[in-house]
């Protein structure tokens, strides 16, 4: 790396080191007046920021973007209202930073409290999503975490408009600046030296596609909260009520394919295929053309209906479409649905459709994922659908975050002792 970006890129992170030193005891009111500054920006804003995305969306098919990121990348002013009314929505959330978790009073009369505080400094690297850059500078606000947000190229000019006016409404409202920076390069050896900051930064969250979050899963020496991919699936158990069954697979298959929490698997009971499989794939293509991908009895099943469909590789019951695009299976059991599901999914988000509550109480414990579902559309796996407000991404991770994560989610927590003098043996 040339030394005046390596020496920027240093900066950056001893600013939000800094940065974040001060957030941590900064009263939840400032907090909340800067974002109620950033929402009323990003309003007084919109054409400036539409402006700058159009510059992006220019470039997007020069940038090899396929038709799902081209979606994320676009703004419109109905999105722009969502997102400023969003980071209204976190300023209401309660500050998580100071929050009791427990505490004991020790036989020898120490008093000891767990509390919750920040994790420190945040980075966020990210690909075609610009809304990313306003929900994690807000969340880390919020939790009093200093961001290090780095988008990516296909973005930049709109990254770069939304974290002029975060740096405004921090600056309005007296806190300190380098509390959310925008690298302001897509330099890739500036992200390789980023990740090795690990005395200054203390998380990676990467959101974007696989390569990038193994990228920074394997150069990093700063601790990473990840998903690779988003392998959802629906189960139609044969208890489920067959209108229901429909609506939800129609939905988290075609509602927004290009997401990580959309369906990309379909598991049907054999006891009611023959009368489920037809509709439901009947309703798949008139909603938006899906291409069915089929094992072998589901197939049979959709031929003697003359429906389309093709036939499914062994690698397409673990693939991650982010098209219009569905792999289907029949399963014998609600048993082989679940060792199914906890083989081949990638732990994100599953649902199950049934009226039969213990089928789906078993479910619910036995699906090693980190949201699991019932009656209801994987699409509903996201921060702000959990009342989370915004997430700084979902994690399939095991340990501290699992899920969408919002405010809780970014911090830690520590220990305070109150004692009246007591020594140790």
């Amino acid at each position: 790396m040339p030394a005046p970006l390596e020496a920027q890129i240093l900066e950056i992170a001893q600013n939000a080191r800094a940065a974040s030193l001060a957030l941590a005891t900064v009263p939840t009111d400032a907090k909340n007046a800067a974002l109620h500054e950033l929402a009323r920006l990003l309003e007084t804003h919109s054409d400036a920021l539409l402006a700058a995305n159009a510059r992006d969306l220019a470039a997007a098919t020069e940038n090899g973007l396929t038709h799902a990121q081209i979606d994320r990348l676009t703004l419109t002013t109905d999105r722009l209202a969502k997102l400023a009314q969003s980071v209204r929505e976190v300023a209401a959330l309660p500050d998580p930073v100071g929050e009791l978790l427990d505490e004991t009073t020790r036989p020898n009369g120490l008093h000891l409290r767990r509390v919750r505080v920040p994790i420190g400094v945040i980075a966020i690297v990210y690909e075609a999503r610009p809304n990313v850059t306003i929900d994690c500078a807000i969340l880390c606000l919020k939790s009093g975490n200093a961001a290090i947000l780095r988008g990516g190229k296909e973005c930049f000019h709109t990254n770069t408009a939304f974290a002029a006016l975060i740096t405004r409404a921090l600056a309005t409202s007296g806190l300190p600046p380098a509390a959310a920076q925008l690298i302001p390069t897509t330099d890739r050896s500036a992200l390789t030296h980023l990740l090795r900051l690990d005395a200054l930064v203390h998380c990676i969250i990467p959101r974007g596609g696989e390569s990038l979050i193994r990228f920074v899963s394997e150069n990093s020496t700063i601790p990473v909260i990840k998903h690779y991919n988003g392998i959802c699936f629906v189960t139609i158990d044969q208890a489920a009520n067959l209108d229901m069954a429909e609506q939800i697979i129609v939905n988290a298959k075609t509602s927004r394919p290009g997401v990580c929490n959309a369906a990309e698997q379909l598991l049907v009971h054999r006891a009611i295929a023959e009368t489920f499989l037809p509709r439901a794939a009947q309703a798949l293509i008139k909603a938006a053309n899906v291409e069915l991908r089929c094992d072998p009895a589901s197939a049979a099943i959709l031929a003697s209906a003359n429906i389309p469909h093709t036939a499914a590789t062994e690698a397409d019951y673990r693939t991650e479409f982010l098209a219009q695009t569905l792999a289907i299976r029949i399963v014998d059991s609600l048993e082989d649905a679940i060792a199914t599901i906890n083989r081949d999914s990638s732990g994100h988000t599953e649902t199950i459709v049934t009226a039969d509550k213990a089928a789906a109480e078993k479910f619910l414990a036995a699906v090693d994922s980190a949201a699991v579902l019932w009656n209801a559309s994987t699409r509903f796996s996201d921060g702000y659908e959990f009342g989370l407000g915004a997430e700084i991404g979902i994690s399939t991770d095991r340990l501290h975050a699992r899920g969408p994560m919002g405010l809780r989610e970014l911090c830690t927590y520590k220990w305070i002792g109150t004692g009246t003098g007591q020594i140790r043996d």
